[in-house]
């Protein structure tokens, strides 16, 4: 089963690339990460490592079981959860960065072990579940209390509907 669920997660991953073979290939041969659009398949939500981690948290207690991938890149300090792709919205806040269309992520193989500057906080399942957009904006405005002004904006103008 676990096997079964790494080489789903690899394809999934993997159809977000150009080349998902090649793409593929360089994980086979060790790569640490490899660039992948955003976009077509998935968008990702880049937030600071303290806010990230503890909306992280509250996620999982309030939906332990209903939970995207999340990266974490120890380097930049960077939590990053997966969404489905919204070309509409922009997401405004202090250090929030929305990885959209036109845009490349670097990406881990799901199946990295631990201690990599770039590594799966969760792992994708291969499922293609991702974060709903509601609940990961509501657990990061409690994460980041009063300080925290997060806001989806529709890209014609105005405040997305929650």
């Amino acid at each position: 089963m676990q096997r079964t669920m790494g080489k789903q997660a690899v394809e999934w991953l993997a159809a977000a690339a150009a080349d998902p073979r090649s793409c593929k290939r360089q994980w086979d041969q060790g790569a640490d990460a490899v660039l992948l659009e955003a976009g077509r398949i998935w968008d990702v939500l880049s937030v600071p490592e303290q806010i990230g981690l503890s909306a992280l948290d509250r996620l999982r207690r309030a939906r332990p079981r209903a939970s995207g991938p999340v990266l974490v890149n120890s380097g930049a300090r960077r939590v990053g959860f997966f969404l489905p792709p919204d070309p509409v919205s922009d997401w405004v806040g202090p250090g929030v960065r929305h990885v959209g269309r036109g845009s490349w992520v670097a990406v881990p193989p799901p199946y990295q072990s631990a201690g990599w500057r770039l590594d799966w906080l969760l792992p994708p399942d291969g499922t293609g579940v991702l974060y709903d957009p509601a609940a990961v904006e509501w657990a990061l405005r409690q994460a980041g209390g009063a300080r925290t002004a997060l806001t989806r904006v529709s890209r014609s103008g105005g405040e997305r509907p929650r």
